[in-house]
């Protein structure tokens, strides 16, 4: 399905909706009547620049903070997100970006850590063949579930958060900035790990400042400027236009760049007449 602008429309149940969601702390406004929808199967990216609302949106949605005014609606229901665990059990899973993970534990311990299986007399095998079906259904590239954490890549270590996160079958991923200080391999990784979540028929919401991991595997772009909406756009959207919406100045570096090339290119182009 095609909409107004051309793009291909979100077929999946609509997960996540937000309607006119505003966050105040005393006199500051962090969040601003913002709209946003997140469908399943589908990868939505949350981009701005430092200070745009996106952390406190997260929480929010995490259930760390309480909207000050909107609505939330989650699989056609309006709820109330009190605390982290009432996102949990609802099917929100984030993933922040230090990951909260155990470096002196394993795999399968980090997995489970704090949903362990009979815990007054640990289920280990149950445990490790869980583990092990989850990362196969990431298609991960882990030797072993019982080598610690600290022995992993940044890449890996972001597999068994992901991983985690999918334990409780959640309806719903936030990943905070994924690909953050990883190379070039291991952002590679990552980004292969998002499609097989949205595969999995997951909605996806990514926060990242990198608009190249964005273009790669986000549906939509969805970009806040002063805590308040400023557009959606598409994964064919020039670097460009999305400084510009981010920053909210038409004339910047990346502008200038493109306008010496256009310059550049009818040049060449006159001189071959």
């Amino acid at each position: 399905m095609i909409d107004a602008s051309g793009q291909r429309a979100p077929t999946g149940e609509l997960v996540l909706s937000l309607q006119g969601v505003s966050k105040h702390f005393g006199a500051v406004s962090a969040l601003t009547d913002i709209n946003l929808d997140v469908h399943a199967g589908e990868v939505v990216a949350l981009v701005g620049d430092n200070g745009a609302g996106k952390s406190t949106l997260v929480k929010i949605l995490a259930g760390v903070h309480q909207p000050s005014a909107g609505t939330i609606t989650f699989a056609g229901k309006p709820v109330t997100l009190s605390d982290p665990a009432t996102a949990l059990d609802l099917g929100i899973a984030t993933v922040f970006q230090d990951l909260a993970l155990c470096e002196n534990l394993d795999v399968v311990a980090n997995i489970f850590l704090g949903r362990e299986l009979s815990p007054l007399k640990l289920d280990e095998t149950a445990m490790e063949v869980r583990a092990w079906t989850l990362l196969n259904e990431l298609a991960a590239r882990i030797p072993s579930v019982r080598i610690p954490i600290a022995s992993l890549s940044g890449g890996q270590r972001q597999t068994v958060a992901i991983a985690r996160s999918l334990l409780l079958e959640p309806k719903l991923i936030m990943l905070d900035e994924p690909t953050a200080a990883l190379g070039v391999a291991q952002t590679a990784e990552v980004l292969n790990l998002i499609e097989r979540v949205r595969d999995k028929g997951l909605g996806v919401l990514m926060i990242s400042h990198n608009m190249e991991d964005v273009r790669a595997v986000a549906d939509r772009i969805v970009v806040l400027r002063l805590g308040r909406n400023n557009g959606i756009f598409y994964p064919d959207t020039s670097n460009q236009e999305l400084v510009s919406a981010i920053t909210g100045a038409t004339e910047n570096a990346v502008s200038r760049r493109a306008g010496r090339r256009q310059a550049q290119q009818e040049q060449r182009e006159g001189g071959q007449l």
